[in-house]
This record gives structure tokens, C-alpha cells and sequence, in this order.
């Protein structure tokens, strides 16, 4: 008889479809968390006002906070003004089910808006200023350019030599695609620094929090699992870690 796979629970965000409301995930995530992580996937809604993040968090192996379109209210890291559009139903769920997930000593594993989610959910902050001038590294591709060629704007980053990421890839640096406007302001008590980019910013992180791998990274190895090496194995990572081998 086949073992069943680990359960990978990935965000959902409120979007609009139509005149009608949706709870969506771009189907990259979970095709590249699915075949690159060897994992089972179920879609949790963002919907604070019909369930709490703790009714199902210890129905699940792991969870993936994804990117998404909507910034996080900076409300939940004690700024404000900032830019949205935001996802208040997407902030309440993920920054609640981070936590649960902690609690439970289960893996946590965060790409771009996710990234910012869980640093912010573990009181950290954010920046909003990634790509304000061009004076600087920018982090985002310029206006006016194809939704492809958003996820061609690239840049080098340095990795941790003891970290997760560089002992599970093998490597010191990558190229990575750059596809943000925010970025980690301060790193949140208890997460460590696995990668920057050459302006500074921290572009990944991890933690051991009651003994279970966290790891966030801030640009999107889901755009190119399939033909990155590099990329694919953030979600060999993450399927080790849902298994307890990492």
C-alpha cells in the first residue's frame, strides 16, 4: 500500500473575479510545492469571519504563505500609511496560522508576501522603499514591462554558509528573480539571515522554532521550479521538512 504524502496547506488570498469574490492561489505554488516537494496540497481560505486559523493548522503537515498582488496592513507592524492593495482577511489568517503552526512544532515555509508575513507575524517589520529610486538596488522590474519580463528582473544574492539554503543547494550565491516593493525592515527576534542581496536587504531567513524548519525566501522559486535547479530545491526543502528529514 502507496504512505501517504504530507499535507502542505498553502494561503489563499481574496480576490475578485468578475463581479464575484473569490479565495484564489495562483496554481504555480502548489504545482511547484506538489511535484518539487513530493506533497499532497489543500488551499486554506482567508476567511477570519468562518474559521480560525487554529481549526486547521493541526490538520496539516506544513504550510506555504505565498506571494500575492496585496501588501500587509501596516497596521500589523506598527507603521502607517504604506501603499495597498491590502487583504485583511489574508493577514488575519496568515499571521494567526503562523503561530499556530509554531505551536504545534510544524514547518512554516513563506514566499515573497509570505516572507514579509512571517517576519511581521513574529514582530519584525517591513520597508517600503525597495524600488523608490534608481539611485539604488531596485527590486522590482520597471512600470510598464510584461508580466514575463517582471520575473526576468534579477539579481545576485549571498548566501549563509551555514545556512539551510546553502547546505541544501550546494552553493554560495545565486541569481535570483526580484519581484517586490517591500522588504524586511527589522528581522523579527529568533530568525536568522540566510541570504542578502548586494544592497543589504535580507532575502531569506530561518529559524528552528519548537523544533520544526521555518525558511522564507523573498524571491519566487515557483516562477521556474521546473527548469531551475536552484529553485526546485526550496521545495525539495520543504517536502524534507514536512517528512522530518530536514
Amino acid at each position: 500500500m502507496t504512505k501517504a504524502r504530507p499535507v502542505l496547506g498553502v494561503i489563499a488570498c481574496q480576490r475578485q473575479v468578475g463581479t464575484e469574490a473569490a479565495q484564489a492561489v495562483m496554481e504555480r505554488y502548489i504545482r511547484a510545492a506538489m511535484r518539487h516537494a513530493d506533497v499532497a496540497a489543500l488551499i486554506i481560505p482567508s476567511l477570519p469571519d468562518l474559521m480560525s486559523a487554529a481549526e486547521v493548522a493541526p490538520r496539516l503537515d506544513g504550510v506555504l504563505l505565498t506571494g500575492s498582488p496585496s501588501n500587509v496592513d501596516p497596521a500589523h507592524y506598527r507603521d502607517e500609511g504604506g501603499d495597498g492593495p491590502f487583504d485583511p482577511g489574508r493577514d488575519e489568517i496568515a499571521l494567526s496560522i503562523v503561530k499556530d503552526m509554531i505551536d504545534l512544532g510544524r514547518p512554516v515555509f513563506g514566499i515573497c508576501r509570505g516572507f514579509q508575513e512571517i517576519n511581521v507575524a513574529l514582530s519584525g517589520t517591513l520597508r517600503r522603499d525597495t524600488s523608490a529610486s534608481d539611485d539604488l538596488l531596485r527590486h522590482h522590474a520597471p512600470d510598464g514591462v510584461s508580466f514575463d519580463a517582471m520575473f526576468d528582473h534579477l539579481h545576485p544574492v549571498h548566501l549563509s554558509e551555514t545556512g539551510m539554503l546553502a547546505r541544501g543547494l550546494g552553493k554560495a550565491d545565486l541569481t535570483v528573480n526580484s519581484v517586490h516593493f517591500q522588504g524586511i525592515g527589522k528581522l523579527a527576534p529568533g530568525l536568522t539571515a540566510e541570504a542578502h542581496a548586494p544592497d543589504g536587504l535580507v532575502e531569506a531567513y530561518s529559524a528552528r522554532p519548537n523544533g520544526a524548519p521555518l525558511l522564507a525566501v523573498q524571491w519566487h522559486p515557483e516562477w521556474d521550479a521546473d527548469t531551475n535547479a536552484d529553485s526546485a530545491a526550496y521545495f525539495h526543502l520543504l517536502g524534507q521538512a514536512l517528512r522530518g528529514e530536514a
